[in-house]
Parts: structure tokens; C-alpha cells; sequence
């Protein structure tokens, strides 16, 4: 493996070496504390537009394997530090090393850079575009090259990682022996900002039928497939983006009972004529513990977001449920007249706990609970 450096936009400079794919990749690097679950944060499609770097020292120590991806078509990631490669897996469900997945799939990869080192920066000075190289080794061109980028802001993401058609989906999650009974079906609509397949296995697994949609879908064609609920899921980059999905969701409010997901929260919040802030460096990991604010309890949960919903800015339309208790963030939120209510943080984990699937009871309970 060669050498290869990754230059942040405010300058900082961290060398290493080169593995997965050789060439140079621009993002917004991002820092993710989850101890395991690399190949699902790979594919999720929320990180479009975004370098990950994985706080967790030795990577690939267990391979990859075809069942653990949350997305079809490959890594989303633009590209991925760590501090230590590992490319002989022990496992028996891996198909591959996680360097050859990389390289077969483009995406550059860093190890051999002190990680901790980079994370305490992203800390201070918070999240900024970086680029990573193995072919331009001069670290003045490359700054040079990040600073004139835009930045991921500038870009509708969610049109790079949505579905170009709609399609039906059945699977359960794999882990749960039997799915919980259900005396009655529900049919559920989940428009597609990036979704993530284990959202789709949990709605499944709750008694849904799951019909997954593209993000730009008129609310018309969605009302005519005559939905018991309709989900918002997660997504790339910056809300305020999602011009036609905040469109949509303003017309859907109060038609059909909605759940969004992490970007779907904070579409509805916008659609609501809220406002969003971003945060300093996100929150990205397995380990977040939020707390209802209606029964006291304390869930730990799996996150992955750079923006925030102000619910002060709502304006009374919504009352908050969840906050984060590392820095009191809103974490979710539901509507004080409609059967409307959302996360920040991901129910679905993959990675990550389960202490949040019961949210999708929760709707199911919530969709019975309003029928006329």
C-alpha cells in the first residue's frame, strides 16, 4: 500500500497510507463511534457526500459479507479513514476482505493516521469538506482543490441515492426468528430519501406491507395507493435541499399518519415552517442516549445526522418527545393535532442498539388508534 494524505478544508494534514481504491475523493469528514457495524455504515446512503472516519481502532477484522448492506448498489460513503486495516477476516459469514470490497467498488480509502488526533480536531473546529489522495501527494494542491469546493450543502443529495422506481418489499429482519403476530395487515408507503433496508425489514416485521417510493413521487400517486401510514425515511445532506419533499410533506400533514426518520424528522419540521441548525461536528454512532420526555425512560440509540430541528420554531404545532442527553439536542418531536410524529436518531440501528424499534409499533398502534 502506497501512501496517501487526507488535507482538511482549515488546512490540518494527516498522512498515512493508501487502501481500498487508489485515486483522490472529496467529502465532508465526519467522525463515527460505533465500536462495530462498518460495512452498514459503508451503505447507508445518509452518508452521501460525506468521508467517514470510524473512531474504532482495528476495521475488517470480521470481512464483509452480502446480507449486512443497507443499500443496494455499494458503498455511499465518498470515502474512509481508519487507524488500522485489518485484511484477514475470521468470520464465517465473510465473503471478502474489506479492502478488496473498496477497491471492486472505488472507494479511497486511509488507515495509519491517528485517528484520535483527527476526531479531537473535528471536535474543536468541527466537521469541514477534506480530501483524500493517493496520486496527489502535495498538500498546498490539495488544499487548494477542497477550499474550491462548494461544500455538500450546495447539492440536493437525496436525488444521488434515491430509488428510480417504485418497488415492494417483504423481508424481515434476519436476526428475529418469528415476526410479531398481527391480526390485520397495514399497508405503508415509505418515500425513499435514502432509505435504509433495515427500516424497511422493521416495518415488515410489524405488520406492514412496505411500498417504497422515489423521493419526488406527487403526494397524488401516493393518496391513490390508498395508504394506512406513510413514512419519511433518512437521507443525505442538508434538508433545506429537499425543496419538493418538504412540498409534499406540507400537503400530506393531516391526510395520512406520517413517521419520519432523521431526515424525514427534519423535512417534517421544515414542512411545518420550522427551522433546522447544524451541528458542529454531528452526531454519528451507536451510543446516544436519548430520553423520552413523556415516560422518563432512557433509550441508547444509533444516529447519524449533522442537522437539528428547533422545535421553538414550530410554533406550537409540535411538542418535543425525545432530547439527546450528551448536549440536550432535539430528538424528536410529534404534532399536537394530526397523527404525525418523528426521530432524529434511528430505530432501525443497523448498526447499532434496538432500544428504539418499538417506535414502529408505536406507529402501527398510532395508525389503529386514529381510524375513524
Amino acid at each position: 500500500m502506497g501512501k496517501a494524505i487526507l488535507v482538511l478544508s482549515d488546512g490540518a494534514v494527516f498522512e498515512g497510507r493508501c487502501f481500498g481504491a487508489e485515486g483522490e475523493t472529496i467529502g465532508e469528514v465526519v467522525f463515527n463511534t460505533s465500536m462495530t457495524g462498518y460495512q452498514e455504515i459503508l451503505t447507508d446512503p445518509s452518508y452521501k457526500g460525506q468521508i467517514v472516519m470510524l473512531t474504532y481502532t482495528q476495521i475488517g477484522n470480521y470481512g464483509v459479507n452480502l446480507e449486512d448492506i443497507e443499500s443496494s448498489g455499494g458503498p455511499k460513503v465518498e470515502g474512509f479513514v481508519v487507524k488500522e486495516c485489518h485484511d484477514f477476516p475470521s468470520n464465517w459469514r465473510s465473503h471478502m476482505p474489506l479492502d478488496r470490497y473498496l477497491r471492486d467498488n472505488g472507494i479511497v480509502g486511509l488507515e495509519g493516521i491517528d485517528t484520535r488526533a483527527l476526531t479531537r480536531h473535528l471536535r474543536s473546529y468541527g466537521a469541514q469538506m477534506g480530501i483524500i489522495s493517493s496520486t496527489d501527494l502535495k498538500p498546498a494542491s490539495l488544499l487548494e482543490k477542497v477550499r474550491a469546493h462548494p461544500g455538500i450543502s450546495a447539492f440536493d443529495l437525496v436525488k444521488d441515492v434515491t430509488t428510480q422506481k417504485v418497488y415492494t418489499w417483504s423481508e424481515g429482519c434476519w436476526r428475529r426468528c418469528i415476526a410479531e403476530k398481527v391480526e390485520e395487515v397495514l399497508n405503508a408507503v415509505v418515500y425513499d430519501f435514502g432509505v435504509k433496508f433495515n427500516i424497511l425489514r422493521n416495518l415488515s416485521d410489524a405488520g406492514f406491507t412496505v411500498t417504497v417510493v422515489p423521493a419526488q413521487t406527487p403526494i397524488e400517486e401516493v393518496l391513490d395507493m390508498n395508504p394506512d401510514g406513510i413514512i419519511l425515511s433518512n437521507g443525505p445532506g442538508d434538508p433545506e435541499t429537499v425543496t419538493y419533499a418538504i412540498g409534499h410533506t406540507k400537503r400530506l400533514i393531516g391526510k395520512k399518519p406520517i413517521f419520519g426518520i432523521c431526515l424525514g424528522h427534519q423535512i417534517l419540521g421544515l414542512a411545518m415552517g420550522g427551522m433546522t441548525y447544524k451541528l458542529k461536528f454531528g452526531h454519528h454512532g451507536g451510543n446516544h442516549p436519548v430520553k423520552d420526555i413523556v415516560t422518563g425512560r432512557v433509550e441508547i440509540t444509533s444516529q447519524n445526522h449533522n442537522y437539528c430541528v428547533n422545535i421553538e420554531s414550530l410554533r406550537g404545532q409540535a411538542r418535543l418527545t425525545y432530547k439527546n442527553l450528551y448536549d440536550g439536542t432535539e430528538e424528536g418531536m410529534e404534532h399536537v393535532e394530526f397523527p404525525v410524529f418523528s426521530v432524529q436518531h434511528h430505530p432501525e440501528a443497523g448498526p447499532g442498539p434496538n432500544d428504539s424499534a418499538h417506535l414502529f409499533k408505536r406507529f402501527r398502534d398510532m395508525i389503529l388508534g386514529n381510524r375513524c
